[in-house]
Parts: structure tokens; sequence; C-alpha cells
């Protein structure tokens, strides 16, 4: 085992295929694939399983990614300390719902931990795909809630995927409305003062189901009803059409502006939000410095 072959893996669990990662590190795809293969037989575990449709990562591959991961993180601090050599960019990346909590931490992680050199990534994402992002090893975290409602579905799904859900807070729901919203002043809003108003909600694609809404109270009606893909789509119909959406109500003035405010949802549903990551996959140091900055993030919101 060499740790050319480890940084091999790194590098086609980040790229996401085999040919996409030979062509950055400037090498042929069958001497790539013939690394891979002479690294599996000798530690005797697939590390990634193959189809008509691609690879991706095993159980088994997950895990020695992790210890993968920490061994080059380590001979790079040993090549940086004592050869003088210039340090190989930084690598992580996070998927997850639309939380300005989650984008606040992520810029919180890049200013203290980021060097002269980094590959992060922040996939703001559907429900679906942040899990496969997280089993797959896209992705080291993702970021999603767990409702009574979408439970037993997400419970089972993060089982079969071989994830661990950490929580992380849990909300009441709030509505998000602009500040020239006529709902904006009252201490508390029902669903039928609402219904009057267009309800925007994230779109999840080809897996939109109830149960991977970003909103709870998923399945109820609504005679106006928008949907979108991204977090300033979102904020921006707040504010122009007066309309809202239902969420945690952790909300960042820093990032979002103080001219959109939660008020309280008269409902008894609350929101478990948490964290998912791989079982079988030790976490990197900047992982396990994202997780603490998504808790000071979280506390300096509320």
């Amino acid at each position: 085992m060499t740790l050319q072959q480890l940084k091999y893996i790194i590098e086609v669990v980040s790229s996401g295929s085999i040919n996409e990662a030979a062509k950055r590190l400037f090498i042929s795809q069958p001497s790539l694939s013939n690394a891979i293969k002479e690294l599996e037989t000798e530690i005797q575990i697939t590390i990634f399983e193959r189809t008509n449709k691609g690879i991706s990562l095993s159980n088994a591959g997950a895990e020695f990614l992790g210890y993968a991961r920490q061994v080059v993180e380590q001979a790079e601090l040993l090549e940086s300390r004592y050869k003088n050599a210039k340090p190989t960019p930084q690598h992580f990346a996070v998927s997850t719902q639309h939380y300005a909590f989650a984008v606040n931490a992520f810029v919180n992680l890049v200013q203290q931990f980021g060097q002269a050199e980094y590959e992060f990534a922040l996939r703001e994402t559907k429900t679906h795909e942040i899990i496969e992002d997280v089993r797959t090893q896209r992705s080291e975290i993702g970021i999603l809630y767990v409702n009574d409602f979408n439970r037993a579905v997400m419970g089972r799904l993060l089982r079969d995927a071989n994830l661990v859900f950490n929580g992380l807070f849990t909300a009441k729901a709030h509505v998000f409305v602009s500040i020239y919203n006529p709902l904006a002043q009252q201490k508390s809003v029902s669903l039928e003062q609402l219904k009057d108003y267009p309800y925007l909600h994230f779109e999840q694609g080809e897996y939109n189901s109830f149960h991977f809404a970003e909103e709870i109270l998923s399945t109820r009606q609504h005679p106006k009803s928008i949907r979108v893909n991204d977090r300033a789509t979102l904020f921006n119909l707040l504010i122009g059409l007066n309309g809202y959406t239902i969420s945690t109500g952790v909300l960042s003035a820093d990032l979002n502006g103080n001219e959109i405010i939660p008020v309280p949802l008269e409902s008894e549903e609350t929101l478990h939000v948490g964290w998912i990551c791989h079982r079988n996959a030790a976490l990197s140091k900047l992982a396990l410095e994202y997780v603490e900055a998504l808790k000071q993030s979280v506390a300096d919101a509320k």
C-alpha cells in the first residue's frame, strides 16, 4: 500500500468517477483503475462497487476512506513541516438543506482553517441528494431534519445507507415572512391566516415525496403555491410577493439581512435538525471543526 494509492482513492471519491479523477491526476484511466484494483487485492476488500451506471463507494470502502484521509493529512503535515513543501489543498464538502446557519458555519470554517489553497464544497440541495452525497462520501457531513411525520421513512433510508443522524437542535415551527408582510407584527400566526399568501417551498425533483419535503405540514393543501430551487430566490419572493415558508425560526441576519423575520406558527409540530455522517467513516479534522462551527452558528442565531 502506498501513499499515492490512498491519494488516488480520495480523488476518485471527490471527482465522482474514475475518468474524471484520472484527468485531474494527469494519468490514464487504465493506470488509475489498475492501481485501485491492486490496492483492493492487497487489502482484500472491495473499495468501489462497479455497475453499468458507474462506481460507488462500498460500506467497507467508506470505512477505508476515513482512515486513508487521516493518513494523507498526516503525511502532508509532515511534508510541510520538515520538507518546507507547499501544503496540498485541503478538501472538505458538506451537503445541506437550505439553512442559513449551515452557511454561516461554513464561512466560519473557511475563515479559520482555510489554507492558502483549498477545495471546499457547500451543496444546498435536495433531501434525497444529501443522503446520497454522504452515503457515497461525496460529502462528509449532511444536514437535514426529521419529525414525527417523516421519521420512519428517513430512519429506514439512513439505516439502508449506513448513515447516522446526530441531533443538533429541536425547534418549534415558524414561518419566514418579509417585514412588509401584514402578518410580520403578530406574535404568532395560524395556517388559516396564511391561506391568502403564496406558500414557498423547495423543489425535490424526482423524489418529490412528502417525506422529503424541507417544510413540515407538507401534506396540507395550499391555494397559492410556488416551488423554488434556491434560498436566494425564495427570500426574494418572500419580499416581492409577500409569501411565506415554514421552517425552524433559526435565521441569520448577517447573511440574509433584516428584511426577513421568523414568526411562530400555531402548531404543535417540532423539527429535529441534525447532521448525518457515514457510520463506518472516521471524520476528518475539518468535518469535526465544522460540526463545532454548526453548534456555534445555531447558538448565535437563536
